[in-house]
């Protein structure tokens, strides 16, 4: 396209979600409270580990560090959301968006590498019983975190770079509640070929070989326990994993069905729900998850509000 034909994108403009206007403030409270509820749950879990000792484990760190990166998460899209939803002109300056896509993507594929360090963790807990205080060390779950944050940091900062090099002409309309880099390529008036090579390898890296890394070690976990068939074993095993499981289940199952397996039906309606899900409600429902099915939390939680309300 010739240069004359182009002009300077300066900000996006948010077409959010497809509500009717005389429910907006409805939403508008629904949202709000779902964001809260993800504060405050997610917010809960990481101050009852830090000050429970029962829960200095590694399964626990790895759970402070997967309830930071889903309030983060929720907040990289969140607030924005919330405000574009009282906005008359719901826009979001160039800088900005290209902020936005960075730690959506650099706290989105965070939070698939911790699920891989827990999956790890109850592998070698169920596995390795006599052994798992040696191999999971203070220093392997340190490492495997901070290997984590300086992955997708890369990642994140990867995409970010190759998007900033692109040219925005007059099209500025963004059909979706926040940047999403799909939509944002889709915009484009370069050439996006590169970009889309290096989100294909990179999807690959941070979704597929985690998801398929989570399914080996629970396929070994399963292969453990029916080696040694006990009522008592099977029990224990789906204690000590279901609420892993279902999390893994919540994320994966939509960002696959989202990215890797998108259908030529899906309307842009169906594609801001499936975005819902794992943006917003996943991030919300992980404390419950956690908290409800977990013997430890709930003992955690007791004896942290019996400590407050007795000794102060």
């Amino acid at each position: 396209m010739k240069m004359e034909n182009q002009s300077i994108v300066s900000e996006f403009l948010l077409l959010g979600l497809p509500i009717e206007p005389d429910q907006r403030d409805l939403f508008y409270a629904l949202f709000l409270a779902m964001y809260l509820t993800t504060v405050l749950g997610n917010l809960l879990i990481i101050l009852l580990i830090h000050w429970d000792s029962h829960l200095h484990t590694p399964m626990y760190f790895f759970l402070s560090n997967l309830s930071f990166s889903d309030l983060c998460f929720s907040s990289v899209t969140m607030p924005e959301l919330l405000q574009n939803m009282q906005s008359q002109v719901p826009s979001i300056p160039y800088a900005g968006c290209l902020t936005q896509t960075y730690f959506f993507m650099f706290f989105g594929d965070l939070e698939s590498f911790l699920l891989v360090a827990m999956a790890y963790d109850r592998y070698v807990a169920i596995c390795f019983p006599l052994h798992y205080t040696t191999i999971m060390s203070p220093k392997l779950c340190f490492s495997l975190v901070a290997l984590s944050w300086v992955q997708t940091m890369f990642n994140a900062l990867l995409h970010t770079l190759l998007m900033a090099r692109l040219c925005f002409c007059a099209d500025n309309v963004i059909p979706h509640f926040f940047c999403d880099l799909s939509a944002l390529l889709k915009l484009s008036c370069s050439d996006t070929r590169v970009n889309e090579l290096v989100m294909f390898f990179m999807a690959g890296l941070t979704v597929v070989i985690p998801f398929l890394l989570i399914i080996t070690s629970y396929a070994r976990i399963l292969f453990s326990i029916l080696k040694v068939p006990s009522s008592g074993g099977i029990r224990k095993a789906f204690s000590t994993c279901g609420s892993h499981l279902s999390v893994v289940s919540l994320f994966y199952g939509v960002i696959i069905a989202v990215y890797l397996c998108p259908s030529a039906n899906n309307s842009t309606v169906k594609e801001i729900v499936m975005s819902m899900m794992y943006t917003v409600v996943t991030p919300m429902l992980n404390p419950f998850i956690y908290s409800l099915r977990n013997r430890d939390m709930k003992g955690a939680l007791g004896r942290v509000f019996c400590k407050k309300i007795f000794f102060g």
